[in-house]
């Protein structure tokens, strides 16, 4: 039976980048997003690998959708379980972005709703199916969680928060894998509305660095902790580097 993966925030960016190369491997797909016609080009597009894709349109934010999201995974998977989730799905709240003592509580509780609740509520739900597969769960993360920008402290915070509770639940759960990655800076939607008018050209593409780090992962599936996605690609022959692992203090 072919491994299966489930993908939050599918449709652009490292999301869609991931689930292309999952499916060039043979992966069969449940991908999510908001935008349920560029869901529905995705879905045609990664179907053309000739495996499972199944497409569910909505906000990871909203209970009934992650709901549905849980049910269908758990029939696609079988009794095999699932080998691996990708909570990809992220916001960067109001743009252009705002210093924290100008972010309201309900832009912070927005923030939070989709970048630390909505994938704390996806591997609670999907952890009996996860566990069976012994398989891995990524949690997408960035160099804001443990840099100090100024106006990134909103994003920043979540993405803080979401490391933290992807390392703890490593501590607390040897059955599975859990990642935070963090992919670096990238040449999508997201990274220019946060430098909107800039030129971001030199940024890599999500399948430049991002992408292979993240297979070089699933490959080697290194001891669960936090990674950056270059530091993955620096050395493959001789496992990965770098890594902040669960229950020990850095």
């Amino acid at each position: 039976m072919m491994p299966t993966a489930t993908i939050t925030g599918a449709t652009q960016g490292l999301g869609r980048a991931l689930a292309e190369a999952l499916a060039a491997r043979g992966w069969d797909l449940v991908v999510t997003a908001r935008d349920a016609s560029a869901l529905a080009n995705a879905v045609d597009s990664l179907r053309r690998h000739g495996h499972v894709v199944v497409g569910l349109a909505g906000d990871v934010s909203d209970s009934v959708h992650r709901d549905e999201v849980v049910d269908v995974a758990t029939e696609v998977t079988g009794p095999s379980g699932l080998d691996l989730l990708v909570n990809n799905a992220s916001t960067l709240g109001p743009v252009p972005l705002r210093a924290v003592r100008d972010l309201t509580s309900e832009d912070l509780a927005a923030v939070l709703a989709v970048n630390v609740l909505a994938p704390h509520a996806l591997v609670r739900s999907l952890l009996p199916v996860l566990e069976t597969a012994a398989g891995t769960v990524i949690d997408v993360s960035s160099d804001a969680a443990v840099e100090h920008y100024e106006t990134w402290g909103g994003y920043g915070a979540s993405k803080a928060a979401l490391d933290h509770l992807t390392l703890t639940l490593a501590a607390e759960t040897p059955t599975i894998h859990l990642y935070a990655v963090d992919p670096g800076d990238m040449r999508t939607a997201m990274h220019q509305a946060a430098f909107a008018g800039e030129d971001i050209s030199d940024r890599p593409l999500p399948e430049d660095v991002a992408v292979p780090g993240i297979l070089a992962l699933l490959d080697a599936r290194p001891p669960s902790g936090r990674y950056r996605a270059a530091d993955l690609l620096a050395d493959t022959t001789s496992g990965i580097p770098n890594a902040v692992a669960p229950g020990v203090a850095s």
